[in-house]
């Protein structure tokens, strides 16, 4: 983020507090807006009615659902998976494949992030063999072919960091081991299985995307011949299981503090089980803000969604940047104590710094009912 000279402020007026989301004037929903997500200068206005207690919403900015899990099974390869949202920095698609995948893909369009929502299998690629689940964030760099061989049919969301780069983000005061060690990052292996599949008979085909087009490329035998390599550039897996999110028991934190992955224009972020804030005046639901710099996409992976009401796992929502939002009236019941310890929720979220089109894909699995779940009832 480039450094910048903000235009200075700082005031305050009629009943407020003196602490974002905690000890809030009584009877008040805060709303915070601010620039830069939540990096840059804010503002925290306390509404005496929550600020989506909207009766209509007409336009395009109204927010939306997509069903995932009606979508068709599709043995095509995950380049012919439908387009859920893209712009020109990323592609999100959704590939449910019913069993082992008989091309290998490449990605030349670049990086790619598989994140496996069900099933499990085995992923070969030019590194060697790498074993994966539900619930596997699998890193896969640009220019890698790879196929995958199922133990039982996968649903995976497809990230695709156009013309660019994944890494990871800078850990700051809290050090590079925070949220998760390195270390769990786990590569492939030139395992027996592996060895066994370069003497897979018959022509072999790989499918690359380039500039948003596929082309083929014939071979008279596997081209995951490798016999060995060395280098610092390789597939890595890690699985939500294993991220240990970064909690506050008296303030509650925003999105960018579950960070998992960075590329130049977007982020993608991961909502664990974490115990609920324990101070009496904080905040224990999502606080509501104006998303004004970036548009939102949370997809649902498991778990009791605390701050939505009838989400379903395998289910994506979308928040285009510009309006207010927030939880919904079942979670701010809720605000300020928890029936519970702590959440049990699993999902990925995707915040793009530019406006995000909708894929043919989506359309036929919209809920067009979402954007009424947030009337009061």
């Amino acid at each position: 983020m480039p450094n910048r000279k903000w235009i200075p402020v700082q005031g305050a007026e009629g009943a407020h507090s003196r602490q974002a989301h905690a000890d809030l004037p009584p009877g008040t929903f805060e709303r915070e807006m601010s620039k830069e997500g939540f990096f840059g200068p804010a503002a925290f206005f306390y509404h005496q009615s929550p600020p989506t207690n909207w009766v209509d919403f007409e336009g395009p900015l109204r927010p939306r659902a997509f069903d995932l899990t009606k979508l068709d099974r599709d043995g095509g390869g995950p380049w012919a998976a439908p387009v859920i949202l893209r712009n020109a920095a990323t592609e999100l698609r959704y590939w449910r494949l019913p069993a082992s995948q008989v091309d290998l893909a490449r990605n030349g369009d670049g990086d790619t992030l598989l994140f496996i929502h069900v099933g499990a299998g085995a992923l070969f690629c030019d590194w060697g063999r790498l074993e994966i689940e539900a619930g596997d964030y699998v890193y896969l760099p640009r220019g890698a072919m790879w196929r995958i061989e199922t133990a039982a049919p996968i649903d995976a969301l497809i990230i695709e960091a156009t013309n660019t780069h994944f890494t990871l983000p800078d850990r700051g005061l809290l050090g590079p081991h925070a949220f998760f060690d390195p270390a769990l990052l786990t590569t492939p292996r030139f395992d027996e299985a592996f060895k066994a599949q370069q003497a897979a008979p018959g022509v072999h085909r790989v499918r690359i995307k380039k500039r948003g087009a596929v082309s083929t490329v014939t071979y008279p035998a596997s081209p995951l011949d490798a016999v060995g390599w060395h280098g610092d550039l390789a597939p890595v897996k890690i699985n939500v299981r294993d991220l240990r999110p970064v909690v506050s028991h008296r303030y509650h934190l925003p999105p960018s503090a579950h960070t998992t992955f960075l590329s130049d224009r977007f982020v993608v972020c991961t909502f664990c089980p974490r115990p609920f804030e324990t101070d009496p005046g904080a905040l224990k639901v999502p606080f509501f803000h104006n998303n004004d710099d970036y548009d939102e996409v949370l997809f649902y992976h498991a778990g009791d969604f605390f701050s939505r009401d009838n989400i379903h796992a395998g289910m994506m929502t979308f928040h285009p940047s510009g309006f207010t939002h927030g939880p919904h009236p079942k979670a701010l019941k809720k605000m300020f104590v928890q029936d519970k310890p702590a959440t049990d929720e699993y999902a990925v979220m995707i915040d793009t710094r530019d406006p995000l089109d909708v894929g043919p894909g989506a359309s036929a699995v919209e809920w067009a009912g979402y954007v009424d779940s947030w009337k009061a009832r």
